[in-house]
């Protein structure tokens, strides 16, 4: 009886330790099922400590409960209501409170909801200006303790920055299943926070990412396959990961593609304004002083890159694995590129870094070189990176640049210069592997199937197009860039001047699109 009684006792002190373990693990932990979505769903609504938050967040939206106009952004009363709402009501402890509990799935729900709180309120001022008159204005530069506190204690917890992210915050924790027994899948997913809508363009803008990463768990998959089988030099159990890897690309871009019907291109500077960021320092001419954020780091002012579809990890992932990361150029725009891999969740931010290193270490590059069925199917999962890379260059001459002119992308970065510049390296990749390609006559000989060597020749047709349409597209970009920095300079001598000086019209940025 005595022996029972203990076995019970330590049944239920397992199962005790084991909820908080299950609790304690990261929002982001990497599996073959989620890939790079969240462990579980995100939290959709907080606590009723945190009441005062959520009531602020479900009135800011500009059409809030599906009518026009009608939330606290629109108006513009959002940043008053912070500084009334929000004083005194010592929601510090309560957040210090959730920190101590190590619920990482609630940190993740607060982080998301600080979060939209701390984007609306520094530019709230910005898309006032803009939905009045077209251009931008200075954003509010300085964050009150009330939301500075509790979103540099969330960030610390959870290993961030201290602003709007694109995997915890924008896009990653901002999805619910509207049948929970149903599928990750865009017609099952609605929109939990927004800054405009819940419906319509921003639902479909975040949604569409959400229901890409839905398909990152393959990946995930095939890359470990697919670095195992380069290390044990399996030749069957490399082409069956590639093949894989290929697959799972295609689906992403077959979702990405939706984005057109989804989210309309005329509606996107309707939000876009709110996933600005405060960086680059002393170069963001929104935010050129920075923020300060009360009673944080002696209140120095604070630079962050804005919430950027950049910063999500599929891509990345295919960079890294088939070796493309290596063929970078060493100039100020591969900086960028490896600044953007910071704002991401640890664990991700961890596992890029290490598929980069062991898929070096592996010679995944080179053991496809060696087999013509192997270097087809990596050829095609090259062309798979740059047809993603290229669909994100026609998203953002569609949705930005053809509605706009301000020079900084929402993450900090020229987007004139830095989508092109990665595609232009993918197109390079891609083309030295197709050189190194047999001919389609020696394929056949060589036993690859029809199908196969049908996808190679539309492969390498497309990418001798692309390079030519990017190389005839970058003279013209040049020459524009060449304009915008001349009036730059014109507006700033102005200025000294003691003329008005007037910002550009929103360049509403690019990388946040896809």
């Amino acid at each position: 009886m005595l022996k029972t009684h203990i076995n019970a006792a330590k049944a239920a002190s397992f199962k005790l330790a084991e909820s908080a373990i299950s609790k304690s693990l990261p929002a982001f932990t990497i599996t073959r099922s989620r890939g790079f979505l969240p462990r579980e769903d995100p939290v959709q609504k907080l606590p009723t400590a945190f009441a005062p938050v959520e009531s602020l967040l479900q009135r800011m939206t500009i059409h809030a409960d599906g009518k026009q106009n009608s939330g606290l952004l629109a108006t513009g009363q959002f940043g008053d209501a912070v500084k009334h709402e929000l004083k005194g009501l010592n929601l510090e402890q309560k957040v210090d409170e959730v920190v101590l509990s190590n619920d990482q799935m609630m940190l993740s729900a607060l982080f998301r909801d600080y979060s939209f709180l701390t984007s609306a309120y520094v530019l709230e001022p910005v898309d006032l200006e803009f939905r009045k008159s077209g251009t931008y204005s200075t954003g509010r530069n300085v964050l009150p303790r009330e939301l500075a506190v509790p979103m540099k204690k969330l960030a610390d917890a959870l290993g961030h920055f201290p602003f709007m992210e694109y995997a915890s915050s924008y896009a990653l924790q901002n999805w619910a299943r509207k049948d929970p027994a149903g599928k990750i899948a865009y017609d099952n997913l609605k929109l939990i926070r927004a800054f405009e809508d819940h419906e319509g363009s921003e639902k479909g803008f975040i949604l569409v990412h959400v229901d890409m990463v839905a398909n990152s768990g393959k990946l995930i998959s095939a890359a470990e396959d697919c670095i195992s089988a380069a290390a044990t030099k399996n030749r069957s159990e490399f082409n069956a990961a590639l093949t894989q890897l290929y697959s799972a690309y295609q689906a992403i871009n077959q979702s990405m593609e939706t984005m057109w019907g989804r989210s309309k291109p005329a509606d996107y500077i309707k939000f876009r304004s709110f996933i600005f960021g405060t960086a680059p320092k002393e170069g963001n001419p929104m935010f050129p002083q920075g923020v300060i954020y009360e009673g944080v780091d002696d209140e120095r002012p604070q630079y962050f890159r804005g919430e950027s579809g950049a910063n999500d990890s599929m891509i990345p992932l295919g960079d890294n694995l088939l070796e493309i990361t290596a063929s970078l150029p060493e100039n100020e725009l591969t900086s960028v590129l490896r600044d953007f891999r910071r704002y991401r969740p640890p664990t991700q931010r961890e596992y890029i870094e290490s598929i980069e290193a062991r898929a070096r270490l592996a010679k995944v590059k080179a053991f496809a070189s060696t087999d013509a069925k192997s270097l087809a199917l990596y050829v095609l999962n090259v062309d798979q990176i740059r047809e993603f890379r290229n669909r994100h260059w026609s998203f953002t001459k569609e949705y930005i640049i053809r509605r706009s002119s301000y020079g900084i992308a929402t993450g900090g970065s020229p987007i004139l210069r830095y989508l092109p510049s990665n595609l232009a390296t993918v197109n390079t990749v891609l083309e030295e592997s197709c050189k190194a390609l047999s001919g389609t006559s020696a394929l056949v000989s060589l036993g690859l199937s029809e199908c196969l060597i049908e996808a190679v020749d539309a492969c390498r047709k497309r990418a001798e197009v692309q390079k030519r349409v990017l190389e005839a597209e970058m003279e013209v970009w040049a020459l524009v860039s060449d304009q915008k920095k001349h009036e730059a300079e014109r507006v700033r001598v102005s200025a000294d001047l003691g003329e008005q000086k007037i910002m550009q019209r929103g360049w509403v940025g690019g990388d946040g699109v896809g």
